[in-house]
This record gives structure tokens, C-alpha cells and sequence, in this order.
């Protein structure tokens, strides 16, 4: 498994967090930035890490803001991706098992960090359930193909 992981300065420490914790349990991921505290804009950490996973190049993306719901709003306006924005881990299985998410989002100002490695664990450990969860991926597949120009 390959992760794609972001966040901007209102994340960072916490995507530090989850990196450690990822190094931890030996699974591969890359750093899209930001690599500083000063201050950024999350779109462009979301884009950067959306569009490596609409493309394939990573499995899953992890994002990280001062709520988690700025950057994953952002995210899913990238073709392919469903990003959420979790802060319990009922959530996280649950974007995963009925919603097929490739993307999830935590907010530094929103979980600690032992919530929030939880979080990251519980959406890595699920996976999609496929059935009648596919019909609906399908119809926001078709929404979004709509949608597209």
C-alpha cells in the first residue's frame, strides 16, 4: 500500500504525527507538503495529493488541516476522488465500506492525535463492501462525468 499524504500549516503537526506512526507499521507513503508552519493555502496540498491518487500513483491519500473539512472539500473537486473528512472512527470504516473513499481527511483543531492515528488505522484496516454501495458510487461517478466539461 502507497499513501500520498498533505496538509497545510494548520495540519502539519499532526500529519508529522501520522507519518511517524506510518514509519511505525512500516507502510510506504510520500510527503506532498507543506513542510513548513508558515502560512499556506490547503487547496494546494490537496490538489497535489488528489490528483496523484485519481492517477493511481498511490492507493489512498491522507490530508490534514486545522478541521479537515477545507482540504477535503478541495480534494474531491479532482476527478475520481472521494475524500472525507473524518474525526470519529465509525466514520472512517464507514467512508470506506459503503463510500469506497481514497482520500481521508482529519482537522489538527478538531481530534488529538491518538484519535487521529485511530482514525488513519481504522480507514487503512476497511475496505469497500462493494453491492449495492457500488450502485451509488456509480451514480456519483455519473454526477461528476455530468459535470465535467
Amino acid at each position: 500500500m502507497k499513501l500520498a499524504l498533505g496538509s497545510d500549516h494548520a495540519g502539519l503537526s499532526l500529519k508529522k504525527e501520522i507519518m511517524r506512526h506510518l514509519e511505525e507499521k512500516g507502510i510506504e507513503f510520500k510527503d506532498f507538503g507543506t513542510y513548513t508552519a508558515d502560512s499556506c493555502d490547503y487547496p494546494d496540498y490537496a490538489y497535489a495529493v488528489a490528483k496523484e491518487v485519481s492517477n493511481k500513483n498511490y492507493d489512498f491519500g491522507i490530508l490534514v488541516c486545522g478541521t479537515g473539512i477545507g482540504i477535503s472539500i478541495a480534494a474531491n473537486k479532482v476527478k475520481g476522488i472521494r475524500a472525507a473528512a473524518c474525526s470519529d472512527t465509525f466514520s472512517a470504516h464507514a467512508c470506506r465500506e459503503h463510500n469506497d473513499a481514497n482520500i481521508i481527511a482529519v482537522g489538527e483543531r478538531v481530534v488529538g492525535v491518538g484519535l487521529a492515528l485511530d482514525i488513519v488505522d481504522t480507514f487503512l484496516k476497511s475496505s469497500f463492501q462493494g453491492d449495492r454501495h457500488q450502485r451509488r458510487i456509480d451514480k456519483i461517478t455519473d454526477i461528476e462525468n455530468k459535470e465535467t466539461i
